[in-house]
């Protein structure tokens, strides 16, 4: 694996957990009578419960601002920033930020709150649930050149929620050309939308053409299933099952994290 996601998370199959914040100003769910500090509040909580339950990193995204937009309003990545910047004192893990579906958008939070990675979708041409959706990845990486944030790790998810590529390509060759072709730092295999599963089968045809990348499960990632997903996957990126219940609107459960957690590190010393 390569040394930099050594470096940067110092364990092996690293578990990034998803800081979903409250809708934003503009946001169809925003709650105007609560304000932006109910939103900070409400991350702050969710950051304390990841932390104390012992996850080896952290990711911050809007995930409330449904429906999601390709190109966002400067509102949200804006107030992003300030909910970060309140809590970048207090974060004690390595963190990525997420604006969802808007990759330069991300590049940018990243640079301003000093993140160390984003996740995105950055290649491909697709029929989804937004529209028409074709990143223009050539642009977007040097537009982080462009804004000096030629540091920030990119994880791309090739296997988009809620879309399908609009090429008959099977994912081995979309897989091998996108590393090829971009050089992403790593990639992501999702399910269908947020806390479904990521298909086994998929994480096996990726790893199956790619051992000089680390590959992510994407979504769906819990407790029942955490030891088959990471005996293929080099990481896994999580949240709905860190939620109160389960379900992806609650709030942190620590002890949901603390028990998820505990079964990760059993897995890792198991195969040592």
């Amino acid at each position: 694996m390569k040394q930099w996601f050594k470096d940067l998370f110092g364990v092996e199959k690293p578990i990034i957990a998803m800081c979903h914040l409250q809708a934003m100003p503009g946001d169809p769910d925003y709650d105007a009578n609560k304000g932006i500090e109910w939103i900070l509040e409400s991350a702050r909580a969710d950051l304390y419960a990841l932390q104390n339950g012992g996850v080896d990193a952290i990711m911050f995204s809007n995930e409330r601002s449904m429906p999601w937009m390709t190109k966002v309003e400067p509102v949200i990545p804006v107030t992003m920033a300030y909910v970060i910047g309140q809590l970048c004192s207090e974060i004690k893990v390595p963190y990525g930020v997420n604006v969802i579906w808007d990759p330069s958008a991300s590049i940018d939070l990243a640079v301003a709150t000093k993140a160390q990675f984003v996740r995105e979708i950055f290649t491909g041409a697709y029929a989804s649930d937004f529209g028409l959706w074709a990143p223009k990845c050539g642009e977007i990486v040097r537009h982080q050149h462009a804004v000096c944030g030629q540091d920030v790790r990119l994880f791309f998810n090739i296997t988009p929620e809620a879309a399908v590529y609009l090429a008959d390509r099977d994912l081995a060759s979309v897989a091998i050309s996108t590393v090829f072709n971009t050089k992403p730092d790593a990639l992501c295999i999702s399910g269908m939308t947020a806390g479904m599963e990521t298909p086994l089968q998929d994480l096996k045809i990726v790893k199956n053409v790619i051992n000089n990348v680390p590959v992510f499960a994407n979504t769906g990632v819990r407790l029942e299933n955490v030891e088959q997903q990471l005996a293929i996957a080099d990481g896994a990126i999580t949240g709905t099952t860190f939620k109160r219940d389960g379900y992806i609107w609650n709030e942190v459960d620590e002890v949901r994290v603390r028990t998820f957690m505990d079964k990760v590190r059993s897995i890792r010393k198991s195969a040592v």
